[in-house]
């Protein structure tokens, strides 16, 4: 997928993601059929079915036109700001029909994913969430369909698409983007380093020294607290759609270190944009 921009190059995406972008928007076209019931209401949610397809489209056209390297304004990274963002937008485009929506994402996400693999853009891509390169926005808009599609499966009683494979192709983003959602009043004064490992392979560290959160690729071997999770969960937990009580009891997480205490706190370190 290495292709030229002019005299650039970009590199190419990791292995698979361009399938799974383009997977996952097909398959959250096919939730939205003709007939879709676009006022259920989001489990959870304030919006219904309709409203949140409108922003998947709205989003998927934003990250193409970024990935074309274009500034798209739009909030200031925080959560308030983005949800305010959300709605703005919301609000200034009508369409909640569920055929055009469901056209208009497949259509953007193609259009995101081919300006990434062309090199469209210059330098760092600046997204809502900050610079990020090419790889990243990738999995950033791999990420946020998943999330917003796993609400649109379960407020149609349909089966999600979000997997293991999906899951592990989100890691460049959600590496990037947690030292930016970090909670301030939770990890003040704190001093600890957690290893997270994904059940099937991969992991990284995450480091708070004196209150500053830090990440790191790859598990350190040197933690306070381990969390072993499953990785389904631990997509759905880090985008605020599973609690951490429920993965307990069904032993989707497992914890071990000698400061075994610290993982409930962990979740609570992050707040989901």
């Amino acid at each position: 997928m290495d292709s030229a921009a002019g005299q650039g190059v970009r590199r190419p995406l990791p292995e698979g993601l361009g399938a799974a972008i383009l997977g996952t928007a097909e398959e959250i076209a096919a939730l939205l059929g003709p007939g879709a019931d676009m006022g259920r209401r989001i489990p959870g949610a304030e919006w219904n079915v309709g409203e949140a397809a409108a922003h998947l489209a709205l989003a998927n056209a934003l990250m193409a036109d970024v990935a074309a390297g274009h500034e798209r304004p739009y909030g200031d990274g925080t959560p308030q700001s983005l949800a305010q963002a959300n709605e703005r937008s919301l609000a200034d485009f009508g369409e909640r029909e569920p055929v055009p929506l469901a056209v208009m994402i497949v259509e953007q996400a193609e259009a995101c994913l081919r300006a990434l693999e062309e090199g469209a853009g210059d330098g760092p891509l600046v997204t809502p969430l900050g610079p990020m390169s090419p790889r990243e926005l990738g999995s950033y808009l791999l990420t946020h369909m998943l999330g917003h599609g796993y609400d649109l499966a379960r407020a149609l009683g349909r089966p999600h698409m979000v997997d293991r494979v999906r899951v592990g192709l989100t890691m460049p983003f959600m590496l990037r983007v947690m030292p930016r959602v970090a909670n301030a009043s939770r990890t003040a004064g704190m001093n600890a380093r957690y290893d997270v490992r994904l059940w099937g392979g991969g992991g990284f560290g995450v480091v708070v020294a004196e209150g500053v959160l830090s990440v790191e690729e790859r598990p350190s071997g040197r933690p306070d607290c381990t969390i072993h999770i499953e990785p389904v969960t631990f997509l759905l937990m880090g985008l605020g759609r599973q609690g951490q009580a429920g993965s307990l009891a069904r032993g989707r997480i497992l914890v071990r270190g000698r400061r075994p205490w610290l993982a409930p706190r962990f979740p609570g370190l992050f707040t989901a944009p």
